[in-house]
């Protein structure tokens, strides 16, 4: 329930978290006062623990939403524009999307992660301006594609990797039209058995050829994985487009970042961002911060700030400046005390119960957070059990158990979409993995209905943990091309394209840095040889 208006809401916060929380509608109103929590700052204190105190008294927002433009899309989080969305995350300009993460400019989709510019997509990966595809990934510009993996302006390809301008191709096969039509209605794409038996067939066949060392294009003098047309960054993670001048940033999923260092989510023309999480849309110089968006600039420790700037140590507050712990000042008044704030915090850092100092520089310290570390996006790349996280200083959330008693097994669900009757939305089903309960939406069925896919027999959660499985994790090691000459090193590939980075019979000499780990059985080619080998 809201704390302000009652009303029942959706929210990041369950009601176990003693603090108070207001729905979307009620946090942007102007029915309540930030600067009212607003204090003075003790000297004799940490700085960061009276911030910490600041943000624990203050009402939290239920989800981070736009909320204004959100139309019958109660349940997502992190998202701006969407319309008929259900359970999607960091996501703008959505339609009719669902069960997906890490989107922009999408419609008509389901269960995909980092999507961009694509329509009528379901169980799709890192792919951007696709159309009508299906159990793929690493896939750019292609149309009625089905289990297929680095793609690029491909058509009417099933189970196919590594292709250019292709159609009609089943298994890297040519096939004339005809017979494609009629060698892929045999494979039984209504059935779940039918759907196992092509996804443990694709990844198999996927593996038998070069995998270019970084998922990379148009880039210039830059290291990472999952990064476009960038130039003048390194280890860099999931940066859609247009990075330069920056190092350790991740997960930017809209363009436009300059001259940024360890910065985490967002984007969407940000510059001078230093120790950052979730900031974007016009920011400019902020440091040591979170959430904090909509044109802000010169933002200091501050959580939950929105169109401000000249902000020091703020929490939960909008359309201000020249503001320290939500306290307003003059101009002359702000830079002196912050001055002094400064250089207190380098004399009385604050000290977590690890006995770890963090100083003026540092990011927020986990003890700020009003998240357990098991409920952060981070637990998804760097998974720790709970007496791991709480070794190290984080908190765990030990949720209730779900009230919900399935009625329906996984295994008894009709295997072919063809047999599916709308009675089934009543249903709550017991997930095959994890055995937590489920149901399907109608707008999950419709879809469904509409690719002639089956029911999936795994709840969300598992199916994201499945996708999240097929992604390179944000670790770089430093490892040689594959290529041996003629072969692959292993022997399993043969090459047909020549190599200028080395003679005939050669082993390619280039190395690079790779997020493929040495243990990891993909072959993997630097950009010279692998350019050489996509047909």
């Amino acid at each position: 329930m809201c704390d302000l208006c009652g009303k029942s809401m959706m929210s990041t916060y369950p009601q176990s978290k003693n603090f108070t929380v207001y729905c979307s509608s009620c946090w942007w109103s102007d029915g309540w006062d930030a600067m009212a929590y607003g204090r003075e700052y003790d000297p004799s204190r940490p700085f960061l623990a009276q911030l910490k105190e600041l943000n624990d008294a203050m009402p939290q927002v239920a989800l981070v939403t736009n909320y204004p433009t959100l139309v019958n899309s109660e349940y997502v989080n992190a998202t701006a524009t969407a319309k008929n969305c259900y359970l999607i995350y960091v996501a703008d300009e959505c339609e009719n999307v669902l069960y997906s993460e890490i989107l922009l400019h999408n419609k008509d989709s389901m269960d995909g992660t980092m999507l961009r510019g694509s329509e009528l997509c379901y169980w799709i990966i890192s792919s951007g301006h696709c159309y009508k595809t299906f159990f793929s990934e690493d896939c750019e510009n292609c149309q009625d594609v089905y289990f297929s993996k680095d793609l690029n302006g491909c058509s009417n390809c099933f189970g196919c990797v590594g292709l250019r301008n292709k159609s009609y191709h089943i298994f890297n096969q040519p096939y004339t039209r005809e017979e494609y039509k009629e060698k892929i209605q045999s494979f039984g794409l209504d059935s779940d058995k039918g759907i196992a038996k092509l996804k443990e067939r694709s990844l198999a066949f996927w593996q038998k050829y070069p995998h270019k060392f970084a998922h990379s294009l148009r880039n210039a003098n830059v290291t990472g994985d999952y990064v476009y047309t960038s130039k003048n960054s390194r280890n860099m993670y999931v940066v859609h487009e247009d990075a330069e001048d920056s190092r350790y940033c991740q997960l930017l999923s809209m363009s436009g970042t300059r001259d940024s260092h360890d910065y985490t989510m967002w984007g969407n023309v940000a510059e001078r961002i230093y120790e950052c999480c979730v900031v974007g849309e016009g920011a400019n110089n902020i440091k040591s911060s979170y959430q904090v968006w909509g044109n802000v600039r010169d933002i200091e420790y501050s959580i939950q700030a929105v169109s401000s700037s000249y902000l020091f140590g703020c929490a939960n507050i909008r359309n201000k400046h020249f503001c320290i712990l939500n306290k307003q000042y003059t101009e002359e008044e702000y830079r002196k005390l912050r001055t002094q704030i400064i250089q207190d915090m380098g004399g009385r850092p604050y000290v977590d119960t690890k006995g770890r100092a963090y100083r003026y520089g540092e990011f927020l310290p986990p003890d700020l957070s009003l998240f357990g570390y098991n409920e952060t996006y981070a637990n998804d790349f760097f998974p720790l059990s709970r007496e791991e996280a709480l070794a190290q200083g984080f908190s765990w959330y030990d949720a209730e158990p779900s009230q919900h008693t399935p009625t329906l097994l996984a295994k008894d669900i009709p295997d072919s979409i063809n047999d599916i009757q709308d009675s089934l939305l009543k249903e709550i089903i017991e997930c095959a993995t994890c055995k937590k309960a489920f149901r399907i939406v109608p707008a999950e069925l419709s879809l469904l209905r509409r690719f002639r896919f089956p029911i999936p027999r795994k709840c969300p959660n598992c199916r994201y943990k499945e996708r999240m499985s097929r992604i390179n994790p944000p670790f770089l090691y430093h490892r040689k091309c594959h290529c041996a000459g003629e072969k692959s090193e292993n022997g399993i590939y043969t090459n047909t394209g020549t190599h200028p980075s080395h003679a005939k019979g050669e082993h390619c000499p280039n190395g690079f840095e790779t997020s493929y780990a040495p243990e990891r059985p993909e072959i993997v080619y630097c950009e010279t040889c692998y350019q050489n080998e996509v047909a």
